[in-house]
């Protein structure tokens, strides 16, 4: 297994409300082949680094560096899983698929072992990525090449987690998947959330020298109608929203950070994914369930604003209070 700064999972913010509802971020960082599998679990809020958003120069100097190499190396079998290991060196470039002019890698046997063969793989793909972008290719296209061997952050919020470590810390999951899974656990397992009452919020990369800080910025403007709750909500998005090309690393002004929001939020269409990671804990209310023939069947309760809930449960989210956070299709009448 990799070293922990390039692997790992560490708890970003972490929160209970009153109801018992546990709301929880995490930065984590793994191998971008087992991205998609994390996003099929639609509960979870995310942003990740983007390959559209990285300077190619600083994706290729990271897979030159530290390329992603697996630690779980699967002997071909049926089926999606591999019972056991497979230490068999590979054979690369041989005269059966490649002719000796097109060899450029300056390779000199044929075989080679797995990590030896995965890594000339991966500075192969640099090659080929850092001729496309001295070619003039976007890094939209360039970073592409690279995807197999990178590293991915990815910042994660959820209020439901049983369905993903009951898949994903299994002994049938995707091995460095179930790894990546343990890790999260352990960090949540280590944390302890702080409660918050009706009208606090959970935020991400927010503390409370930040709202130190906002007060200062607002002190000039005693006219304002934003509170510093509302800066600091935007404050938060912005520093989430960063994810995409480098996480948040406590560098940044007000003003700046204002300014991601607004770039954000005040496009057409809204960006709104990062708006996601911050919630407000709702009121559960006491109600009486009635049959369809309205006879009284007993007490129920029920959130007082489910509607905003977005992906969450017993929490608010920020970005279902905001206008056109969803573009909604035109049906016919």
């Amino acid at each position: 297994m990799p070293s922990d700064d390039i692997f790992f999972a560490k708890v970003i913010a972490d929160s209970v409300s009153e109801e018992g509802v546990r709301i929880t971020t995490l930065h984590l960082r793994y191998p971008r082949i087992i991205h998609a599998e994390l996003m099929t679990h639609r509960v979870f809020s995310r942003n990740a680094r983007s390959s559209r958003a990285v300077p190619v120069k600083t994706m290729l100097a990271e897979v030159r560096t530290n390329p992603f190499i697996p630690w779980h190396w699967g002997k071909n079998q049926k089926g999606m899983q591999a019972s056991e290991e497979c230490n068999a060196p590979v054979e690369i470039f041989n005269s059966e698929n490649l002719h000796d002019e097109e060899n450029s890698f300056g390779v000199n046997t044929d075989s080679h072992s797995r990590e030896s063969a995965w890594r000339l793989a991966a500075q192969c793909a640099v090659g080929f990525a850092e001729a496309f972008s001295d070619a003039g290719y976007h890094k939209q296209i360039a970073n592409r090449l690279l995807e197999p061997f990178m590293y991915i952050d990815v910042l994660v919020t959820s209020t439901s987690w049983a369905n993903w470590f009951s898949l994903r810390d299994h002994k049938d999951a995707e091995p460095h998947i179930a790894d990546l899974a343990r890790l999260m656990k352990i960090a949540m397992e280590q944390s302890a959330p702080r409660l918050l009452t009706k009208g606090q919020w959970h935020l991400p990369y927010i503390s409370e020298a930040d709202a130190d800080a906002v007060e200062d910025y607002l002190e000039p403007y005693p006219e304002t109608t934003h509170p510093t709750i509302d800066v600091l909500k935007r404050l938060s998005v912005a520093r989430c929203a960063r994810i995409s090309y480098k996480p948040f690393d406590g560098d940044a002004s007000v003003e700046k950070e204002l300014e991601r929001y607004w770039l954000l939020v005040g496009s057409t269409p809204l960006h709104a994914s990062p708006a996601e990671h911050q919630a407000t804990p709702d009121t559960l209310l006491e109600t009486t369930l009635y049959d369809n023939g309205g006879h009284w069947i007993g007490p129920s309760q029920e959130w007082d604003a489910a509607e905003l809930h977005g992906n969450f449960e017993g929490w608010i989210q920020y970005r279902k209070t905001l206008p056109n956070e969803y573009v909604r299709d035109q049906r016919a009448a």
